[in-house]
């Protein structure tokens, strides 16, 4: 600072260099009084880093390309949206130069649109079926209005609810809404059913109390059995990793609904009846008379041939779980998000102009390709190496044309098609893939396929000639689609290998001659520029005609510290070798993946063969091991989960039993429904060739929740008639026929409620599809047997003794 009277002057020294005349005028140093500059020896340009990527569009030009990233936690849609309108801003206001535009080549909201539209559809057909069905069953427009004020005022309650605690109107939780549309009117339907017979035997009775005591009735066990299906959710919501993300909310959003459809059955339900039903009917509607003839008939045989009755159900599920060894098994149904990326590398030392020409020639030809509307690749890596790839390495977006205008052209079809037309390119390691799940794997287990063959060891050599070799073997097994080894070696490096002895002639170190090759190739900063707010590095490298080939390095001058200056040929051996592309570790070892893609097979017994085979036939030296990755290790993670989560959830059901009941007997008659109502579930997987998935087993777990929801309303209901002193098969007879409409009315609306789900085409339907299977065909079983053997098994569980037993044995004390 310099004090001036009053005031002080900060003092700033001002030498920033401004332009490239300002290095051109750096002085070196001076020779008899005359400067040597910059300008001198040296050319001063602006120049560009060196490139580690492109960008290739449409197989004709390149362009520049951006992926935006969504905050941890953030609305997809509402991102993308504010997204879309600033750039429909920029474009509008010619803000970029030359008249650029930005043109999104993937957009995720549109798979967001096109699956909420598809889950939206199944939802609202699944409510024309319901309805459809009440009238059916109940025969009466005002009981079934009643019943669909809960089918509407439950949905929007609880989209309430979600917006509450921060869950998203996604796939899977709109999903777990549509599946729970048959289960929102079961609290409703057994009120409402048991209200409108009553009111049909009402007489003078008092209308409010008659409509208080046919609620109470049946409140207890609404009330357990909801909860019970509640409680068969509650595993879902423990899941981890990829299954946790998308199936709890799933069993979220079912829980809010039933959990709301509860409260709103055992509340608006009774009043709206009491104020809407001016006297039920006491006979039966003509659909259900049809379907109650053939059951009374079977009633009456089950009822008279208990023994006979149940020996046949055993049978009978003894020969469906036959089936299960024949299920395949995998993690969750392949989504078809509507976009292809073909993942592919070329040979490690290709240079990026070469790659670049190649990916215009595979981009050709997939445009080639019916229903491909645009194509955009990224070879290597942007700036920021948090990516890393090389010039081999691609990475493309295939956008297809919205289904509807492809029908003959179906997504499977259009993969096969591209992979057939660039595998006569040469050089090309190609996999066919999808963006999300590609990625999601890649993040998950490290590696972008079905099955990751992990092999671990230390010589890189070694896991080249083993990975190969896996390659071929996992070629012959069934099911294989893609096969893909890590392209570990191949790279060739022009090695310089310092000769020390003549180094140390020269008094010079190894890292002197570092330098000068850093220098010299690869540039090195001098210095930094600044201009406004960015700058700049000032790099120092020799012109590229003096850096050109390995003659041209071998002329390159160190200077020693006696002034000498010597060829870098001199001090180095100079050869080119082959050496590695890239080293990949996973738990501080040197791993190698082979990644496999599975087709037309299940993934578990895919998997199983592929273990067998390696085990077999690949011998690894001592500390080489493998380990499997991708998709397979999700379904592992998922089926140990579910393995100790399911038994302990049961026990939950089974102790919400015993305090409903106050009785081990009952509570274990109910249980029994379980494993019969898995029976329908396990043959419709067998014989419509789905899989034994997550969402498979989602569909178990909802499908015995309904299960024990109609087995408590019918014992409930016959033990009711046993201690109001009805005779044992007067009472298992006349409480099955009773029960009959609303047991059938449940089952028939869950079912019917998933019946879109079996015929939806768009994206998300290829998840929904094995839950709805399996609960549809579990309800036919389930149904049958809560209705049929359930009442047989009932005389052996009976804890009551009739009222005719009691006297005789009272006449036998007595005459003693």
């Amino acid at each position: 600072m310099l004090p001036q009277g009053p005031e002080i002057f900060l003092v700033r020294g001002v030498g920033l260099i401004r332009d490239l005349d300002d290095i051109r005028a750096i002085v070196l140093k001076e020779v008899s009084g005359t400067p040597v500059f910059v300008r001198d020896v040296a050319e001063v340009k602006i120049g560009e880093e060196v490139r580690y990527g492109a960008m290739v569009k449409g197989g004709y030009t390149e362009s520049v390309g951006g992926i935006l990233m969504m905050v941890a936690g953030g609305n997809a849609k509402q991102i993308v949206e504010s997204v879309k309108q600033r750039v429909t801003e920029i474009n509008m206001k010619g803000m970029l130069p030359n008249g650029l535009r930005i043109v999104p080549y993937y957009d995720r909201s549109e798979l967001v649109d096109s699956a909420l539209a598809t889950v939206s559809r199944v939802l609202l057909e699944g409510i024309v079926l319901v309805v459809v069905v009440l009238f059916l069953f109940l025969g009466d427009l005002r009981s079934s209005l009643i019943v669909i004020g809960t089918l509407v005022l439950t949905p929007g309650l609880t989209f309430v609810v979600m917006n509450q605690v921060g869950l998203s109107a996604n796939l899977m939780s709109l999903g777990g809404l549509a599946i729970a549309i048959g289960l929102m009117v079961d609290g409703s339907v057994v009120v409402v059913e048991n209200v409108f017979g009553r009111l049909g035997h009402s007489g003078n009775t008092d209308r409010l109390k008659l409509v208080k005591e046919a609620v109470l009735e049946v409140a207890t066990p609404v009330i357990f059995g909801i909860g019970v299906i509640i409680l068969v959710f509650l595993p879902l919501m423990t899941l981890e990793g990829m299954e946790g993300k998308m199936f709890a909310p799933l069993a979220y959003t079912i829980s809010i609904a039933l959990a709301i459809s509860l409260v709103i059955s055992l509340t608006l339900s009774p009043v709206l009846s009491a104020f809407l039903l001016r006297g039920g009917n006491e006979h039966d509607t003509i659909f259900v008379r049809l379907l109650k003839k053939p059951y009374v008939v079977l009633l009456n045989w089950a009822t008279h041939h208990s023994l006979s009755t149940v020996a046949l159900a055993v049978i009978a599920f003894g020969l469906t779980m036959s089936l299960f060894p024949y299920l395949g098994t995998s993690f969750i149904p392949e989504m078809k998000e509507g976009t292809i990326s073909p993942n592919a590398d070329r040979v490690p030392q290709i240079s990026l102009e070469e790659s670049m020409r190649m990916e215009m020639e595979s981009q050709r030809l997939t445009l080639q390709v019916p229903g491909v509307t645009n194509v955009v690749t990224r070879l290597g890596r942007g700036e920021s190496p948090v990516d890393p790839a090389g010039y081999n390495e691609i990475d493309a977006m295939v956008s297809l044309a919205p289904m509807d205008k492809r029908k003959d052209w179906p997504q499977e079809r259009i993969a096969d098609e591209i992979r057939n037309k660039l595998e006569t390119l040469p050089g090309l390691n190609i996999v066919m893939a999808q963006p999300i799940s590609d990625r999601v794997d890649e993040m998950l287990t490290g590696a972008r396929a079905d099955v990751a063959v992990k092999i671990f060891g230390d010589d890189l050599q070694t896991l080249i000639d083993k990975g190969n070799e896996v390659a071929r073997l996992a070629g012959a097994v069934r099911g294989t689609a893609d096969v893909k080894v890590d392209r570990v070696m191949g790279q060739q490096n022009l090695t310089v290998t310092i000769d020390r002895q003549a180094i140390a002639r020269h008094g010079l170190n190894a890292a002197d001659v570092h330098d000068v090759i850093e220098a010299s190739i690869g540039g090195k900063a001098a210095t930094e520029i600044y201009e406004g707010e960015r700058r700049f590095q000032a790099v120092v490298r020799l012109p590229e005609r003096y850096r050109d080939n390995a003659a041209d390095l071998r002329t390159i001058l160190v200077n020693a510290p006696d002034g000498a200056q010597l060829p870098l040929g001199s001090l180095a051996r100079i050869e080119l070798l082959d050496g590695a592309s890239q080293i990949k570790r996973e738990m501080g070892k040197r791993r190698v993946v082979v990644g496999v893609n599975v087709r037309d097979r299940d993934l578990g017994g895919f998997v199983a063969e592929l273990q067998r085979t390696l085990e077999s036939k690949v011998k690894l030296p001592s500390g080489y091991y493998f380990s499997y990755g991708g998709q397979f290790e999700n379904m592992e993670r998922a089926r140990r989960h579910l393995m100790v989560i399911v038994p302990i959830t049961i026990g939950a059901i089974f102790f919400l039993l015993f305090l409903l009941f106050q009785s081990v007997r009952f509570a274990v008659l109910i249980i029994l429904v379980l494993p019969f109502a898995s029976m329908g579930g396990v043959a419709a997987l067998y014989f419509t060739r789905e899989y034994l998935s997550v969402p498979a087993s989602v569909g178990f777990i909802a499908l015995w929740g309904i299960a024990v929801l109609n087995g408590v309303v019918l014992v409930s209901y016959i033990r009711g008639l046993r201690q109001a002193g009805m005779p044992r098969k007067k009472a298992i007879v006349e409480g099955a026929l009773l029960r009959f409409r609303p047991v059938m009315m449940t089952a028939t609306i869950a079912a019917l409620g998933l019946v879109p789900f079996l015929f939806a085409t768009g994206p998300g339907s290829e998840v929904q599809r094995p839950l709805a299977i399996v609960v549809i065909g579990g309800l036919i079983t389930s149904t049958q047997l809560t209705l049929i053997v359930l009442p047989a098994l009932y005389g052996f569980f009976d804890d009551q003794k009739d009222r005719a037993e009691e006297a005789e044995m009272a006449e036998l004390v007595a005459g003693r």
